[in-house]
């Protein structure tokens, strides 16, 4: 494993574009005004810049996710939770036929404080990469200035549910989140709930349609309530999910308005294995053997519903959980 990293950002290895080189065991990242440009031993790849950043956004906002995080069909991360592959051509068949992939093991902790460098160095003022396109600046051109803000936002995640006194939420013009552009025209008005007395802390609903509406990021599943390990992750969806999610566990998708389209392949091979159309009311699953990209014409909702205990990767391996979510 590697527990070291050498992030250069003091100046040294400034480029003439102003951005600084970054390595982390075997790899190198550089970035020019329009690339990210990514080296390894065997071999080198490049990504457009914006696609790059809305990736890595995603990968360390979400702590690496469940199971892989593709930025392309190249480049990505698999959670091992504690620790963490960073690969190139590890699931491209292509690449591995001609010997050219590689991989290599990194503590959690190490990894996304160079992610989180690269971030920082590489964002420049106005533009973010949690954001939809139409929403943000521009990601190309020399070194100007940061967008830390933007890039540190921090994942909001619910201990029991939104609105029980104790855990965030974003419902109200106080909060500094206005009503998004795409969702205008949702209500905000809120239930009533009448506890008896003594459970006023412990019984409440609110609005999750109103709640949703405020959200200034796209793609980026907050935890609206847990039980044990069974979570609740509402997001809201424009334009194309950054990433090439690769499950390690069965997820569970309910549309909550207009559309999302999904292209499903297989985990390791990226083969096709289906187009999904989802539109407001339709429910899903995603098995644990496969990769998905999500596209929306529109801003969405979405609910993703997970089971988040780190114990499915090893179950599924042993062959004590399925990789499908229903056995007929």
């Amino acid at each position: 494993m590697t527990d070291t990293l050498n992030n250069d950002t003091a100046g040294a290895g400034v480029n003439d574009a102003g951005y600084a080189t970054f390595t982390a065991g075997g790899f190198t990242f550089r970035r020019d005004e329009y690339f990210a440009t990514i080296e390894w031993p065997t071999g080198s790849h490049q990504l457009a810049i914006d696609s790059f950043l809305r990736s890595m956004q995603r990968d360390v906002a979400w702590g690496f996710f469940y199971g892989i995080v593709n930025f392309d069909e190249v480049f990505g991360t698999m959670n091992h939770y504690g620790n963490v592959d960073m690969f190139a051509g590890r699931f491209n068949e292509a690449y591995r036929k001609a010997e050219v992939d590689y991989s290599e093991n990194f503590d959690h902790d190490v990894l996304i404080e160079c992610f989180k460098a690269i971030l920082s160095d590489w964002t420049n003022e106005g533009y973010d990469p949690f954001a939809a396109p139409m929403e943000t600046g521009s990601a190309f051109g020399p070194s100007k200035g940061t967008n830390d803000a933007a890039v540190t936002r921090r994942r909001v995640v619910a201990d029991r549910m939104v609105g029980v006194p104790g855990d965030e939420q974003i419902r109200s013009d106080e909060t500094g989140f206005p009503i998004n552009r795409g969702f205008e025209d949702v209500p905000q008005d809120e239930p009533i709930v009448r506890a008896e007395a003594g459970y006023e802390d412990e019984v409440c609903s609110f609005n999750l349609f109103a709640y949703l509406s405020r959200s200034d990021v796209t793609w980026n599943p907050s935890v609206v309530s847990a039980c044990k390990e069974s979570l609740y992750c509402p997001t809201t969806e424009e334009y194309i999910l950054p990433v090439i999610h690769g499950n390690d566990r069965v997820e569970w998708f309910v549309q909550l308005s207009d559309e999302i389209q999904w292209d499903v392949e297989d985990r390791d091979t990226g083969a096709k294995r289906a187009r999904v159309v989802m539109k407001a009311g339709d429910v899903a699953a995603m098995p644990a053997d496969i990769r998905h990209q999500g596209y929306s014409p529109k801003r969405s909702m979405l609910l993703v519903w997970e089971n988040g205990s780190p114990r499915i990767p090893e179950m599924i391996a042993k062959g004590e959980a399925t990789v499908h979510p229903v056995d007929f």
